[in-house]
């Protein structure tokens, strides 16, 4: 197959993904609750698989496969069982009491919807300041992702700055034109081709190893630690600490966070969240045992290269290899379209209108925000470019970094006891240290802190906790604000 044959595949599937954006942009309203909300109308099947394909990013497809090569199937364990159950669950505890309270006040982001609770402009700009900065290496992880699939698509004849610059490129045209209808439609598509082309993937690869036995014997002859639980690099204290921290930073990321509001009734967002986990180890199963079983396998894989495409580029037509890894470069689009979209509606919600132009016209939000998608987007490109660490690593800073705004927010939720004060120091207080000890990694200045403890322990899960401690420790000895008002948040169960 040639280059341009394989180029061809992957920018063919970008632009049809991009049109059905298109289709979607002339039957949408003009308003902003429908472009970041798609008027709340989203049903079961349209909201699963949009929130399903906006987590199919460069963590699962490329990350996922990396560390089971390297480590053993175990991470299955974490992303698809612990994490897919955890996630329902707070789906549930976190977003089904999100909807009620977004249906009953029109909310369209996180921080509108705490700061119209305890009256604070200062509160809405925070979480809206942190949650767009750990959105940033996530974006950079999807261009950190697109730049090493063409790289090993092509056997270096696309550079690594090529691939990335080109679903930044994209993802900028499509939020542009696109609000979450788009997004949304798009989506659908994407996850059920991911879903489907993963197991016509695994099946195709086994097959050539001689069937599943054979291919487990392999990777266990190749790497015998494997074979049994803990017997890899895994830890019980990783596993724990991942598990949590993905699933607790998962419902904080404003692209999954927003679609807590989009549903169209309740019994859509309860039947959502429970056929959640079998979606989630649906996925998961085939394209972490690919990357278990390639460590059996006499194919090498070049250092820093992906897994994923080099086994298949072994085991299968160089069209198909091109095929999924045009679907993974449409996934990763997907994931940072959603990202660039719920990132501008933090930006011009939570930051421009309140705290630069109150009165600001609808079309100069919407032109502020397509800006500030751009500028977002391009500084991420460059700091991709500079690849500061693993897929891995770099999506687990961001995992971490949202999941300690949760326990706050569960507070802000269900105890109306919180208060303002509580709030501020319970966000702020972990998050400063936490970006204290991710500075501390790369930054020469600032002495190095360690991102766990004894036993694989994350430290970002010692944080957690004292967010909530302080969120409710210093609610206890402060007095709320006439400004707020807890019964904004009571909500009758529909």
């Amino acid at each position: 197959m040639t280059l341009g044959l394989s180029l061809g595949v992957v920018v063919g599937y970008l632009v049809v993904a991009l049109a059905l954006g298109l289709v979607a942009y002339r039957v949408s309203e003009t308003t902003a609750e429908d472009y970041y909300l798609a008027s709340r109308s989203i049903g079961t099947l349209v909201l699963l698989f949009t929130t399903f394909a906006t987590l199919l990013s460069a963590f699962t497809f490329f990350g996922g496969p990396n560390l089971a090569y390297a480590a053993g199937p175990e991470w299955l364990i974490v992303m698809g069982t612990l994490d897919g159950v955890l996630f329902a669950v707070l789906w549930y505890v976190i977003g089904y009491k999100q909807w009620l309270i977004g249906a009953r006040n029109s909310y369209v982001t996180l921080g509108e919807m705490l700061g119209d609770r305890f009256g604070s402009v200062g509160l809405r700009a925070l979480v809206a300041g942190v949650s767009l900065l750990w959105l940033f290496p996530y974006v950079m992880l999807q261009q950190m992702g697109a730049g090493e699939a063409l790289v090993g698509l092509t056997d270096g004849a696309v550079p690594y700055w090529g691939g990335a610059a080109l679903i930044t490129g994209f993802m900028i045209l499509y939020v542009a034109v696109a609000g979450l209808r788009g997004v949304a439609w798009t989506d659908t598509l994407q996850g059920l081709f991911m879903l489907s082309i993963v197991w016509v993937a695994a099946a195709w690869v086994v097959s050539a190893l001689g069937g599943v036995g054979a291919a487990t014997e392999g990777m266990l002859a190749a790497r015998p630690e494997f074979g049994s639980f803990g017997g890899g690099a895994y830890t019980p204290g990783f596993i724990v600490s991942s598990a949590v921290t993905i699933a607790f930073g998962v419902t904080m990321f404003p692209q999954i966070n927003q679609r807590f509001f989009v549903a169209k009734s309740a019994a859509t967002l309860k039947r959502s969240f429970a056929l959640w986990p079998v979606l989630v180890l649906l996925l998961f199963l085939p394209a972490f045992m690919l990357g278990a079983w390639a460590a059996g396998t006499p194919v090498t894989v070049p250092e820093d290269a992906n897994v994923l495409p080099v086994v298949l580029g072994e085991y299968t037509p160089a069209w198909f290899t091109a095929l999924v890894v045009a679907g993974a470069m449409a996934a990763m689009m997907s994931s940072s379209d959603s990202m660039l979209l719920s990132g501008s509606s933090y930006f011009t919600r939570d930051l421009y209108r309140p705290l630069v132009d109150a009165d600001a016209s609808e079309r100069r939000e919407a032109w502020i925000a397509r800006i500030g998608v751009a500028a977002f987007a391009t500084l991420a490109f460059v700091a991709s470019l500079f690849r500061p660490g693993t897929l891995i690593e770099v999506g687990d800073t961001a995992f971490s970094g949202f999941a300690l705004l949760a326990f706050p927010v569960i507070c802000a939720l269900y105890w109306p006891r919180t208060t303002r004060t509580g709030m501020v120091v319970g966000v702020a207080v972990p998050q400063a240290t936490y970006l204290l000890v991710v500075l501390s990694s790369v930054l020469p200045v600032v002495p190095t802190l360690p991102r766990t403890v004894l036993g694989g322990w994350d430290v970002a899960l010692g944080l957690m906790v004292l967010s909530g401690a302080l969120t409710l420790g210093v609610s206890l000895f402060t007095a709320p604000t006439e400004e707020s008002d807890a019964s904004r948040f009571a909500v009758v169960s529909d």
